[in-house]
């Protein structure tokens, strides 16, 4: 059992990177940015995010990545997200496009697009999987691809698309054989913005991350070169969810880094805001709350350590994935509304960033796979290790 979580060179490099940026360049504008928009300011700093290399942390460095590995990942995520969780998530899918690229594409896939992410040159990769009727249940997706020819017709709908109004090129999961069995005639395509027959639908108007566009694909006689194709034909299924468990310590160090700028600022709060003569950081009802949540939020971190540790080092991951994303997510939702609560009515108000942060910690405990998918994603793995 590997239990030394100290951080070699390369990482503390990487993570005191992403702190500085996030910082000088994304906290004082995150609340803008997720009152008013401003686009251009959130993609200049996308740029300036691959400029530092954080765009491709765990790709080869043949491919324009830092080759930096999954700790540094989960470490640049969590401290994006202190500052601004519309910016973490646009670069922790871009990650993850990058890396199925770098997993199943051809050389000549890897060698055209990593680098256009990893550089950029495409402010963002588009993950192309959930639909209005495949969320949860990723192999009911209904979207086609025929082939015709040299080329690739696509049919069908994309739902809740991140980044897809400045995403470059998408991958994108389609049906190829509708007479398999459920989930075993799905393939994956790469398709980039602007192909015939391709568009991008109505932005949905959400909660919380607001500065992160999230949109619907369209694809109508879309029609893309035959060698778009990723991967094994019929075989994308088992891509799709095995690059989910890797997006998962992503979300999770998302929420992780969401929930520890909550709770510090509610801890300072506490420590300036005075009743009753005193600082309520005297009172042992907020003593409680910041106790719950630090432990709460340090047990977060190792889990994440642990599942980016394996997954790094080649060990299986999936069932640590899914404990990790579960529990960091819960925990940074609750550390979150006890900072809401130690704020008390300020709290509440947007004079204040803490009811920002429960806004954008929320979602994390639904997408990449919903925390009710995760809890059976770990109950079979441990079920079926007693067999």
């Amino acid at each position: 059992m590997d239990l030394n979580f100290d951080l070699i060179e390369e990482q503390i490099i990487i993570q005191d990177t992403a702190r500085r940026f996030a910082k000088t360049e994304l906290e004082p504008v995150a609340a803008r940015l997720d009152q008013e928009g401003d686009r251009e300011t959130f993609l200049k700093n996308l740029r300036k995010l691959a400029e530092l290399g954080l765009m491709g942390i765990n790709v080869k460095s043949e491919y324009g990545g830092s080759e930096a590995g999954v700790v540094a990942f989960s470490l640049a995520v969590t401290e994006l997200a202190r500052a601004c969780a519309s910016t973490a998530v646009t670069m922790s899918v871009n990650n993850m496009v990058c890396e199925v690229i770098q997993a199943i594409g051809s050389e000549e896939q890897k060698m055209v697009y990593i680098p256009k992410i990893c550089s950029g040159e495409y402010y963002a990769g588009g993950f192309g999987l959930t639909e209005t009727v495949a969320g949860s249940d990723a192999a009911a997706l209904k979207t086609s691809a025929v082939l015709d020819g040299d080329q690739w017709i696509l049919n069908g709908n994309k739902m809740f698309i991140t980044s897809a109004e400045y995403a470059g090129v998408f991958i994108v999961w389609a049906v190829t054989d509708r007479s398999a069995k459920k989930g075993s005639g799905i393939s994956t395509f790469l398709v980039e913005n602007g192909a015939p027959g391709f568009t991008i639908g109505r932005e949905e108007h959400k909660m919380g991350q607001c500065a992160s566009v999230t949109n619907e694909l369209i694809f109508e006689d879309c029609r893309i070169p035959k060698s778009s194709i990723m991967g094994k034909l019929n075989g994308g299924f088992k891509t799709a969810t095995g690059e989910l468990a890797g997006g998962r310590i992503g979300i999770g160090s998302l929420g992780l880094g969401v929930g520890l700028a909550a709770m510090d600022y509610a801890t300072r709060y506490a420590m300036e805001r005075k009743q009753f003569d005193q600082p309520i950081s005297n009172f042992q009802a907020i003593q409680w709350m910041i106790a719950e949540s630090y432990t709460e939020l340090e047990a977060a971190r190792l889990l994440l350590m642990n599942a980016a540790y394996k997954k790094e080092t080649g060990k299986p991951f999936a069932r640590e994935a899914s404990m990790a994303k579960y529990y960091a997510t819960e925990a940074a939702d609750r550390a979150c509304y006890n900072a809401i609560q130690i704020l008390g009515g300020y709290g509440y108000t947007k004079e204040f960033p803490v009811e920002r942060y429960a806004r954008d910690v929320r979602v994390t405990c639904i997408y990449e796979g919903t925390n009710q998918i995760q809890r059976m994603i770990i109950a079979r793995d441990i079920l079926s290790s007693f067999k």
